[in-house]
């Protein structure tokens, strides 16, 4: 039985990500796990996540345990390779390129337990609307006619004793006319201030 996981387009290049990968190849699951915990390289946390993906597929979908996985194949192939631009002396510019990878991981079984099919997820079956909701939904159309009714007579008495009041009107200046009105012409707009 095989097992399969992938990471696509990692942040880091292929050259990098192998230096990790060979080190896991071959090994048992819980071994490869602990021995990536020691390694001091940034590509390790994507690869433990990786391992613990292709775990969880194997518990969940096909019901092995994980004491009888091992890390058959783990490959590392290029990603898209994203191009960017540095800037130099005298004007130049010389291209980046930040590469991307893919890796690829198949789990195999020391002893074979002869499952070959993922287990049968249970669906449970879609319930079916009666006429009920439909009837609920006639019911509520006079109700809402009524308040429809209610609500005009309910804002006018709101908004007459609720009187919208300016707050810039208050005060000594609420005679006095803005300033840049139109009234004093070119000279107005030029002079906009009193000069006293």
């Amino acid at each position: 039985m095989e097992i399969k996981a992938n990471v696509k387009n990692l942040r880091t290049s292929a050259r990098k990500a192998r230096l990790v990968v060979d080190i896991v190849r071959g090994m048992q699951v819980e071994k490869a796990l602990d021995q990536l915990q020691f390694v001091n390289k940034r590509v390790t946390k994507p690869v433990i996540k990786l391992i613990n993906s292709a775990i969880a597929n194997a518990e969940n979908t096909y019901e092995l345990s994980k004491d009888n996985l091992f890390v058959k194949e783990i490959t590392v192939n290029e990603g898209a390779t994203l191009k960017r631009w540095m800037p130099r002396a005298h004007g130049r510019a010389t291209p980046i390129r930040k590469r991307t990878s893919h890796i690829s991981l198949v789990l195999g079984e020391l002893k074979d337990s002869g499952k070959k099919e993922a287990k049968k997820q249970k669906i449970e079956a879609p319930i079916k609307l009666g006429e009920q909701p439909k009837e609920a939904k006639e019911e509520k159309k006079p109700t809402a006619a009524k308040k429809k009714e209610e609500s005009p007579t309910k804002k006018t008495e709101d908004l007459a004793a609720e009187k919208i009041v300016d707050p810039r009107g208050e005060g000594h200046g609420k005679n006095a006319k803005i300033e840049g009105g139109s009234s004093k012409g070119f000279a107005g707009k030029v002079f906009r201030r009193k000069s006293g």
